[in-house]
């Protein structure tokens, strides 16, 4: 068989369907919205929709990491830092899930250090891990979010906590493996933290890279979510 007859590799094409897939998923999602917004409160607001924004956002989020685990493995993956404003940013965080806080009537609340206004990191991967840990604390939460941002021993730190009941024990204590293997009860992959982890580590200064943690405790009690950027 020649370079020809070999096709295409298989990595593109599933990351050219993926992409294809985000966009079919944004278009739906506007239509979603659009018929949404004509529709009285009493039937926009309701359990079933709770559901479908969640999943949406869900949906949306999964394939943005696909896509940049696919940019990952062929080093098509750029980080451009810049300094941003970190009450700005988490609120354009915050506001991106508001129909699902809304729906699933949660309290989310947010504190950024006065001493720590700014932050130095690539705003678009940083968001799109964000947004990953955002959703994941939602589907746990029971009741509250809370976001925190300051900075611990030079880092930048921001933390996602909720008053769920917390990560398995077993999941914090392999928490450096990353991927994990599914779960057949939860469906769990681990890609979400290791997808996490590589934005992290693309993140340096110094000689230091960034990481991510999981624990249990925080104000809230539950599952804490932190990322620590240099």
């Amino acid at each position: 068989m020649n370079d020809v007859d070999q096709g295409l590799d298989f990595s593109t094409v599933i990351a050219s369907t993926v992409h294809d897939m985000k966009n079919s998923l944004t278009v739906l999602m506007q239509a979603h919205g659009q018929w949404l917004a004509r529709l009285p409160d009493a039937q926009a607001y309701t359990d079933e929709q709770g559901v479908i924004d969640f999943e949406f956002a869900h949906l949306n989020g999964m394939l943005v990491q696909l896509l940049g685990l696919y940019k990952l493995g062929v080093n098509q993956l750029p980080v451009r830092p810049d300094y941003h404003e970190l009450d700005d940013f988490i609120e354009a965080q915050l506001a991106a899930h508001q129909e699902v806080f809304k729906s699933r009537g949660l309290l989310v609340t947010y504190e950024v250090d006065p001493l720590s206004p700014l932050g130095f990191f690539d705003r678009e991967l940083i968001g799109t891990v964000l947004a990953n840990a955002i959703n994941n604390a939602i589907r746990y939460a029971q009741q509250s979010l809370l976001i925190c941002v300051g900075e611990e021993t030079g880092q930048l730190v921001l933390t996602i906590n909720d008053d769920g009941e917390g990560y398995p024990a077993q999941m914090i204590e392999r928490q450096a493996e990353y991927i994990q293997g599914i779960n057949p009860s939860s469906g769990s992959t681990g890609l979400g933290l290791y997808f996490a982890a590589r934005i992290a580590q693309l993140h340096q200064r110094n000689g230091v890279h960034g990481r991510t943690e999981i624990s249990n405790g925080g104000p809230l009690g539950g599952g804490l979510f932190s990322l620590y950027l240099p």
